[in-house]
């Protein structure tokens, strides 16, 4: 396709373009900011088109994608962690919901649930619980990835049939 009829097919687009913006950013600047960023992505990757396809819908999943980009992007900049807290060694014995006889009762009533587990779930939930990743769990235990995860869920799904009145 030649270059100005991209950018007439472009420019054509830039009502619907604008419609799409607007129900992705609620807000008519970031719309407008959307719309830019796709038209120069979509200009500067003018040769990845191929003719004869949706170029409307082309058009749309480069917005989409860009727009779920800076959101990611927004998210990671908005988590703010307080370097000066060390995690390991907080002191939980403060914590008001972990104080007293009751807590302490929750906690077995837990444990108990977590070994009452058949071995086939409680040794992958166990791992998975104490901060394995599941390649490690199925590395270790020599089963599939998909047979860890299984586990593990069915392990969540009974106990949370044991603990349903925990609360």
């Amino acid at each position: 396709m030649k270059t100005s009829q991209f950018q007439k097919k472009l420019l054509s687009a830039q009502e619907n373009m604008m419609n799409f913006a607007l129900t992705l950013t609620a807000d008519r600047d970031d719309a407008r900011d959307l719309i830019q960023e796709t038209s120069l992505r979509a200009l500067s990757n003018q040769s990845k088109f191929v003719e004869n396809t949706n170029f409307l819908g082309w058009i749309m999943t480069i917005m989409r994608n860009l727009f779920i980009n800076n959101y990611h992007k927004v998210v990671r900049c908005q988590t703010v962690v307080d370097q000066d807290i060390d995690f390991y060694s907080l002191d939980v014995t403060n914590n008001p919901n972990l104080e007293g006889a009751d807590s302490s009762c929750h906690l077995q009533e837990i444990t108990d649930a977590i070994d009452a587990l058949s071995d086939d779930l409680k040794l992958p939930f166990s791992m998975y619980l104490s901060g394995y990743k599941y390649h490690e769990i199925a590395d270790a235990l020599q089963i599939p990835i998909g047979t860890v995860k299984s586990r593990i869920f069915f392990a969540r799904q009974e106990l949370k049939k044991r603990l349903k009145d925990f609360r």
